[in-house]
């Protein structure tokens, strides 16, 4: 799979970040604050990588606009309640990004997140000089649409078959499979291998920095 791809595309929490547990557990919350019925853990999970407006109509679909505003509105209280730094990215990430930068590949987001969410995440982390684009839900159409994959190979003109997607959820693999372009999956977020693995990924890795020895 060496000098297949330019452009890596690369989802955000779950993928390069630590952070699965802490959006559950802030959705959960924000459930609990605007009395609506607490999800499970991983109902919590099944829904990140959605807007955060798709996320919550997907889990409370029965409230009204105003609940759901309050909703949104909660989770973010308690998302940006904890302070963000390099350690929550996975081990060895920073460095595998770097030596791909270094080697020539494009490298770009492509998140649920709001941009100012991205936006604190990639300076928190140290990371905002290392992505040539990035491209968020709240700007574009939610995942699993296949519009934010479709402006950054647009804005970085790069032919399809020159295309990786690298994410751990299905929205992540089925917005690559509506986009026409490659795959590869990553256990350590918020789907199971079997989930992922029926999206048809070129790959099902336990940890993203395993890219290292295949691209």
């Amino acid at each position: 799979m060496k000098q297949r791809f330019d452009l890596i595309i690369f989802d955000w929490d779950g993928t390069l970040i630590n952070s699965i547990d802490w959006i559950a557990h802030c959705l959960q919350q924000a459930a609990i604050d605007c009395h609506c019925p607490m999800p499970e853990t991983q109902a919590a999970k099944n829904v990140i990588g959605l807007s955060i407006h798709k996320a919550m109509h997907t889990l409370f679909p029965e409230v009204d606009e105003q609940t759901l505003s309050q909703l949104i509105d909660s989770y973010g209280q308690h998302y940006f309640s904890k302070p963000m730094n390099h350690l929550d990215l996975f081990p060895g990430v920073y460095d595998m990004l770097m030596q791909f930068k270094d080697q020539g590949y494009q490298l770009a987001v492509a998140t649920g997140k709001t941009r100012a969410g991205l936006t604190e995440a990639l300076q928190a982390t140290g990371t905002e000089h290392l992505f040539c684009v990035t491209r968020c839900a709240d700007e574009t159409a939610s995942k699993p649409d296949p519009r934010m994959l479709d402006e950054i190979i647009s804005h970085t003109q790069t032919a399809k078959e020159r295309v990786l997607m690298i994410g751990d959820s299905i929205y992540d693999l089925q917005m690559a499979i509506n986009a026409s372009i490659s795959s590869i999956a990553v256990t350590c977020g918020a789907n199971s291998a079997a989930s992922l693995r029926a999206y048809q990924p070129l790959l099902c890795l336990e940890q993203p920095t395993e890219l290292l020895n295949i691209i």
